[in-house]
């Protein structure tokens, strides 16, 4: 079984962070997955740089220009990941956009994602026909989740769509805009969330975009099977050191 699917069956209120591969340092990936599972996160996304990162807010951009500017690229992601499952027991995720996977090779960068034991891929850029079309077999192949992403304008035929072609998890965009901290949601997006969840999907739905304190986590979790945080990771990891991640996490889970 899958390490996405083993930990929605075993655990509610999921948290899972994103984090820019090669930020603040060249070397921090290994340091910072192991502070966040140490700190009980429930899954990682890392987020490989890109120079045009059109669903990123300024938060991430300046994350990713700057593991950019210290030389991460997609094999120093591979090579740093080479041991990593000897301690790293939790889903890890790759988020990123399509052109540097083409560019590596498909066939190949899946083959090493099944190497260094990546779980799922989230590419926002890569829409469900052409993944059907032409490289599902090679995710398959690998032992790949493609994760998909939804919006508040997202249309329920699609939704369904998507949820029938899915495995893993949805992500569920809470808004049309760009990724970022929000201190809270409005009611419109409580009432997104509140439709979809109505909607029974087969997979669970995680929430992301805004997620980035206790209430907005907590408002998440009511509503879908748990959310992501980016945005505000990021700039907690500008403002503190590695060691105070378990303080971040506590405070996202109210403790």
């Amino acid at each position: 079984m899958n390490r996405i699917d083993k930990t929605f069956k075993k655990s509610k209120k999921i948290l899972s962070i994103y984090f820019s591969a090669g930020y603040p340092r060249i070397g921090d990936t290994m340091p910072i997955l192991k502070r966040l599972q140490e700190s009980g996160v429930d899954m990682i996304e890392i987020g490989m740089p890109f120079s045009d990162p059109l669903a990123d807010g300024p938060v991430i951009q300046k994350s990713s220009n700057i593991a950019l500017k210290n030389g991460m690229t997609s094999m120093n992601l591979f090579k740093q990941l080479e041991r990593a499952r000897e301690e790293i027991k939790i889903p890890l995720i790759i988020m990123g956009y399509f052109n540097p996977i083409m560019r590596f090779g498909v066939e190949k960068f899946c083959e090493k994602c099944n190497q260094v034991g990546i779980d799922g891929l989230i590419i926002p850029d890569l829409p469900l026909e052409i993944y059907q079309k032409s490289y599902q077999s090679i995710f398959k192949k690998n032992g790949l989740y493609k994760i998909f992403l939804i919006t508040p304008q997202t249309s329920g035929e699609r939704i369904n769509l998507i949820d029938s072609a899915s495995n893993g998890f949805i992500y569920m965009v809470s808004s049309s805009s760009v990724t970022g901290t929000r201190e809270r949601f409005e009611d419109e997006q409580i009432n997104y969330f509140k439709r979809i969840k109505k909607m029974r999907l087969k997979n669970p739905t995680l929430v992301g975009f805004g997620v980035s304190n206790s209430e907005t986590f907590k408002l998440a979790c009511e509503n879908s099977n748990g959310a992501i945080i980016g945005s505000a990771f990021i700039k907690f990891l500008e403002q503190n050191d590695l060691n105070k991640i378990n303080y971040f996490v506590s405070k996202i889970k109210g403790k």
